[in-house]
């Protein structure tokens, strides 16, 4: 500090955060900083030329006046801290308690010393904290001796118990009252050991193990302790902490596994004989075989049960034994065993004595290399499950055959009717036109017409109800759909049934055949209007539904937004059988020849196609309700178009040719005769090779329109692949009744690609073939 005047360095000591004090080699006060003026509360003034002794007479100084002296005469540096030196010096803290402190003790200058420093620590704050760590350690040790199952015990020097805790009594029997301030001697029958084992403890060696000992408990019965002990010093004070735990309940298992060993060979012996009556007496057939399938042991059931002697079986694998159509399922079985403790489960049939075969049923283990087998002969229950197969064939065989006459009575009923219309309208217009009367014509060709409709619409119930129809779905909205229908529903109801629809206001779009929606809605309110023979309302109801998870799955729908249709009657209702039944093919509750049974089936079916659900709610009495969720489309319903006849479609291009391919004749006069009449040049083949030639060869062809089902081995859809290959840029037009998607194929449908449903209208066929020339 060279240049440093002498008040700049009390300003260094004044700024100090610890206490500093010079003594002389007289140990007098030359003097202290600010901070210890103000922790003891003597200005420096009056404390100069005075030893600490005078201004502290009350405190315990020698350690410090010692460790002064040492620093003055030898040059020693001494710390002193508050643990071994409390209440050192009576310092006080700013807000008045008691300052604990820390006091080092140094000698500064050149020997032999004049001066020695003391300075004085702070350490109230880690002191307090040093406490609160303690007692919390403290706290949690006595928890945890607290809560111990052992008892543990606290001695002094003298083995007296100071400190017993509460598990002593349920070790011991004896209160901890009875036990501080006492020896532990008077628990044991032979205190002498006891004795013996607290000379070896307090000598400090190293921690013994438990040693047993039998002690008395209060009511003078006998148990059994396990007693270990470890010296250990506090203040320089000597303890032994002891703990003691009752093995009685151990002593009396060993003593029970004692008795288990002493019988253990005749229990095994026992056992032996045990084990020799099943294997003797037991009618499934057990063995041992090595690891390799060669058979070590087999019972006398091998006997029994395929009529062989054990020795002829010994020391071979079965393979001589097995059917032939099960030795590659041996072979598996036995590998498959390869791993110890490894299982199988598995069937095959044994040769007999007599040339049959006996069906078994395996189960084997490995256990240490070696395989343990038992097979049970189940061939008589072989036997009985497959005449009960045949009974259950029988029986559906018999059911199919009732449902197909029931369908024959109603379908063989309703086409009866029809073509009765169409042959009927056919032979009067023959004769009208001999006659040369043309004025009915209009009206019988109309008649043939409608009933050939109507046989469409059958048609398209068989295949809804069989779900492999061909749908046209578009953005359909339901509300103007059934407002479209009121009418022809009304009629179709009758006067006696009052008709009601509600709307929900911004119904959602749904995508559907809305052909097939029409035909479904106006057959619910058919069975609906049956329902109420003698009158009734009947309500038509839509609104928006969000099914969540726990709801669809109870409707076994997948969650989303769908499109409620809904019609309730007020009619006679239905049984749980009933509405359980439903949706069955061929169930009818009408009489026979008044109905298929085919209205919900078709409804059913199409609406699954459609990725929908149909529900029913009904009570006996109370009316029905048939809902028909629909799932929601994001587009919106295209703008209706008007009906064009044959006279306005549209007309040719110059030069375009279209292939047509349908096993049926007549399919391929009118399609050709059509296209004719549109200016098209036509070329027919009957089946898909024909076809295929002509697109391999340099003939013009714009479009080909296919049916899906071909004879010949070549459906609709291959004959258009292979057709693409020579022609990558073929446009084609599929015409079908029944189409599966097998026919179709996984890849779907492309944009040069479209389908149109049998029966079609023939300016349908026009509209849709221009369509596809145009794209």
């Amino acid at each position: 500090m060279i240049g440093l005047e002498i008040e700049d360095i009390r300003a260094i000591f004044d700024a100090l955060d610890s206490g500093v004090v010079v003594l002389d080699r007289d140990r007098r006060i030359v003097g202290w900083n600010d901070w210890f003026a103000r922790a003891s509360d003597i200005p420096m003034d009056q404390a100069v030329g005075k030893p600490l002794a005078e201004l502290f007479p009350d405190r315990p100084l020698g350690r410090l006046l010692t460790s002064v002296a040492e620093a003055l005469e030898l040059g020693s540096s001494a710390f002193l801290t508050y643990l071994l030196n409390p209440d050192l010096l009576p310092l006080r803290t700013r807000a008045g308690l008691p300052l604990i402190h820390n006091v080092s003790v140094r000698p500064f200058g050149k020997r032999p010393y004049s001066h020695c420093l003391l300075q004085i620590s702070d350490v109230t704050g880690s002191a307090h904290r040093d406490r609160v760590l303690r007692e919390r350690q403290n706290a949690r040790y006595d928890a945890v001796v607290e809560s111990a199952s052992d008892a543990i015990l606290t001695l002094d020097a003298d083995g007296v118990v100071q400190f017993a805790n509460s598990s002593s009594l349920r070790e011991t029997s004896f209160e901890r009252s009875e036990l501080i301030g006492r020896t532990l001697g008077h628990l044991f029958e032979e205190p002498q050991r006891w004795r013996e084992l607290w000379v070896k403890v307090l000598s400090g060696g190293p921690s013994l193990r438990p040693v047993e000992f039998v002690a008395r408990r209060k009511d003078g019965s006998r148990t059994f302790l396990d007693v270990s002990a470890s010296r250990w010093l506090s203040d320089g004070r000597v303890f032994v902490t002891a703990i003691l735990r009752d093995i009685s309940e151990r002593r009396a298992a060993e003593e029970a596994l004692r008795e288990l060993n002493t019988s253990l060979e005749r229990r095994v012996e026992e056992r032996t004989q045990e084990r020799d009556r099943i294997w003797q007496v037991s009618r499934d057939m057990l063995g041992v075989a090595a690891a390799d399938g060669t058979w070590i042991s087999i019972n006398p059931a091998w006997t029994t049960t395929l009529g062989w002697l054990p020795e002829e079986i010994r020391g071979k694998s079965s393979e001589w034994l097995e059917h032939p159509d099960d030795r590659r399922k041996m072979r598996d079985a036995v590998a498959s065993l390869a791993r110890p403790e490894q299982n199988a489960q598995f069937e095959s049939s044994f040769r007999t004595r007599d040339g049959d075969y006996r069906v078994l049923s395996w189960t084997a283990v490995n256990v240490d290399g070696l395989l343990y087998c038992v097979a049970r002969d189940i061939t008589e229950q072989r036997r009985q499950q497959d005449a009960l197969a045949k009974a259950q064939d029988a029986l559906r065989q018999a059911q199919k055959m009732e449902a197909v006459g029931q369908l024959t009575g109603g379908l063989a009923h309703d086409f009866n009717n029809l073509l009765t219309g169409i042959l009927g309208a056919l032979e009067l217009l023959q004769i009208r036109i001999s006659q040369g009367r043309h004025r009915d014509v209009e009206r019988y060709i109309s008649t043939a017409q409608g009933a050939a409709n109507r046989a469409a619409a059958l048609t398209h119930r068989l295949l809804a109800f069989s779900r492999r129809q061909t749908l046209d779905p578009k953005a359909t909205n339901v509300n103007r759909l059934v407002a479209s229908m009121s009418e022809l529903i009304k009629n179709t109801l009758g006067p006696a049934i009052e008709m009601t629809s509600i709307a929900a206001p911004d119904l959602w779009t749904t995508l559907v055949d809305p052909n097939q929606l029409e035909n479904a809605l106006l057959n619910l309110c058919i069975n609906a209007r049956d329902a109420m023979p003698d009158g009734g309302k009947l309500t038509i109801e839509t609104g928006n539904r969000t099914l969540d998870r726990v709801e669809a799955f109870s409707f076994e729908m997948r969650p989303g937004d769908y499109v409620c249709l809904s019609v309730t009657d007020t009619g006679t209702g239905m049984s749980d059988e009933v509405v359980q039944r439903a949706f069955d093919p061929f169930y009818t509750t009408k009489p026979l020849g008044q109905g298929t049974g085919l209205g919900l089936s078709m409804i059913y079916g199409f609406t699954k196609q459609s990725g929908g659900q149909v529900r029913i709610s009904s009570a006996l009495g109370h009316g029905t309700t048939v809902h028909l969720f629909l799932p929601r489309h994001s587009a919106q319903e295209p703008a209706a178009e008007n009906a064009k006849d044959l006279s306005s479609a549209p007309r040719a291009g110059a030069g375009e040719t279209v292939l047509i391919v349908d096993d049926e004749p007549s399919v391929r006069m009118l399609v050709t005769e059509v296209l004719a009449e549109l200016g098209y040049t036509a070329i027919e083949a009957a089946d898909g090779a024909s076809a295929l030639q002509v697109l391999r060869s340099d003939t013009r062809i714009d479009l080909l329109v296919t049916d899906v089902g071909l004879p010949g081995g070549m459906n609709g859809r291959q004959l258009a692949d292979f057709g693409r290959i020579a022609r990558p840029t073929l446009k084609i037009l599929f015409i079908t009744g029944y189409a599966e998607k097998a026919a179709m194929g996984s890849a779907g449908l492309d944009a040069t690609m479209a389908i149109l449903t049998k029966p079609f209208a023939m300016e349908g066929l026009a509209g849709r073939i221009k369509e596809l020339l145009l794209r």
